[in-house]
């Protein structure tokens, strides 16, 4: 383990550099705690970062909100990505996504920071559907909370809004099949970029909802030198058939909320998972956010951390009742 610690002041949490092993890969970390942090373990959080993102971003930004508000916080790059090992670079496999945040929860299980019976998870846009698969099969995850939760599988078959030509998923997997045999053959491995190269051209293929990704990562407001610009082609096959929230039911009696915005084009995911989830739960909306509005503006995540703030320390209580 790393223990480069940086105090940050904005949130009043100390911050520390970190690395646990996931299927045998490690994972680059930052564990958040607070400053006046008591003798006894503290509540804890796993926060998931979006698909292409990586912890400094959004995750960070959520992370150090809770820490000073009393949470031992744990963010990571998910494996092929970020800081953490994993080759190919740039592979974005759910189902190893979702054994990244179970390996978090395994994590922050042996810090004497946390209480290992007071652990929660919160995934942000694709995230919010890997965590909801982790939390699902995972019962030492006490509380689930999403924000612009997406299901990335249905972003890739059926578009953000849900009303994409369905030739595009055909011929994005002709192309990743054929990426996987010239691969075979010695070819290397194959990848497509993620963002069009300019904000116009983001706009006219994906609307307002691709302007505001691409804005968000391919510009100064939330660019990072190692967030993902390139996925590989051999992800794709494993996006389009996953369905994170197919086992949503499994998470009761445990209580579920969901962040949306009023917005957010992709708030059909969330409100259909709600719907289908059976425990305690709550569909909570940020009047005038988008999806994307969501990861990074002080109007739109300030409210969202208040009451994630209320809902963790409710559900995550010493003493409250897993159903509580």
């Amino acid at each position: 383990m790393k223990t480069n610690a940086k105090t940050n002041a904005k949130t009043s949490a100390t911050t520390t550099d970190v690395t646990f092993r996931s299927a045998g890969l490690a994972l680059a970390g930052h564990l958040h705690v607070p400053h006046t942090a008591p003798a006894d373990p503290l509540p804890a959080v796993v926060v998931g970062h979006p698909a292409s993102g990586v912890k400094e971003q959004a995750a960070d930004l959520y992370a150090g909100h809770l820490a000073a508000r009393g949470f031992v916080v744990l963010t990571f790059d998910a494996a092929h990505q970020g800081e953490s090992e994993g080759l190919p670079r740039g592979l974005e496999d759910p189902a190893q996504r979702v054994e990244d945040l179970k390996a978090a929860v395994s994590f922050l299980s042996t810090r004497p920071e946390a209480d290992p019976e007071r652990i929660g998870m919160l995934g942000i846009c694709a995230s919010g559907g890997y965590a909801t698969q982790a939390a699902a099969t995972d019962q030492r995850v006490r509380a689930l909370a999403t924000v612009s939760g997406a299901d990335i599988g249905r972003q890739f078959r059926d578009g953000a809004d849900g009303g994409q030509d369905p030739a595009v998923v055909r011929q994005l997997l002709t192309a990743a099949a054929a990426a996987r045999t010239a691969e075979a053959r010695g070819e290397g491995t194959g990848t497509f970029p993620i963002f069009p190269p300019t904000a116009e051209e983001a706009r006219a293929a994906g609307g307002q909802h691709g302007f505001e990704g691409f804005e968000y990562y391919c510009t100064d407001r939330a660019r990072h030198p190692r967030s993902a610009k390139e996925f590989t082609w051999s992800s794709v096959d494993r996006i389009v058939s996953f369905d994170p929230f197919r086992f949503i039911d499994l998470l009761a009696p445990r209580p579920l909320l969901m962040v949306v915005g009023t917005r957010a084009v992709t708030s059909y995911m969330s409100t259909e998972a709600f719907a289908r989830a059976h425990g305690p739960k709550e569909l909570y909306w940020i009047e005038g956010a988008s999806h994307v509005d969501l990861y990074d503006k002080p109007e739109y995540v300030g409210p969202a951390v208040e009451r994630l703030t209320a809902f963790f320390a409710d559900k995550l209580s010493a003493d409250g009742p897993v159903a509580a």
